[in-house]
């Protein structure tokens, strides 16, 4: 049964899907940035394609035939490769994304309440507790009088600079810097 279903041609309604997979599918490519296109393995007609929908900043018309022109490039291209390759560049960013919201959500509970610094020195053990004490107490009296947030931004990057040793597994060493 599975060698007749394989022979028989694709209904109209299925053809159709594809076809709008494949569309779709050219338009993550368009809304990708230049370095992640060129990460990617495309045939160069694609790629052209791609590049010339991305100098298209109206929605319109043209557009919308070049989106289908891609489309049409891709039913001959192998696509799980650059499904793949989306999917990642999806994952990457998600994952930073999260991890930056995780670092001001925790920003923001330092600021709230102090007992988050024993939080802080107990996932980054090389944070210098004295200094983020101070930047904390630089960021409510700078919020209190309608100063720029300078300690509030160091207090972040602070925190970034603390989870990028942790992850590179440098943050061993207090004589970094």
């Amino acid at each position: 049964m599975d060698t007749n279903e394989e022979q028989a041609p694709l209904s109209k309604t299925r053809r159709k899907q594809q076809m709008v997979e494949l569309q779709s599918l050219g338009e993550d490519l368009v809304e990708l940035s230049s370095e992640r296109i060129k990460k990617i393995d495309i045939p160069e007609d694609l790629r052209s394609a791609v590049s010339e929908a991305r100098r298209m900043t109206r929605h319109d018309e043209a557009k919308r035939r070049q989106m289908q022109y891609i489309g049409k490039i891709m039913r001959n291209v192998e696509v799980e490769p650059i499904r793949a390759a989306l999917a990642l560049a999806r994952g990457e960013s998600a994952s930073d994304t999260a991890r930056l919201h995780r670092l001001e959500r925790l920003r923001t509970e330092l600021l709230t309440d102090e007992t988050v610094l024993q939080v802080i020195a107990t996932d980054y053990p090389s944070v210098d507790l004295q200094h983020l004490r101070s930047l904390r107490r630089a960021a409510l009296k700078e919020h209190e009088q309608n100063k720029a947030p300078r300690s509030y931004r160091a207090i972040y990057q602070l925190l970034k600079d603390l989870e990028q040793e942790k992850h590179q597994g440098i943050g061993h060493s207090e004589n970094d810097e």
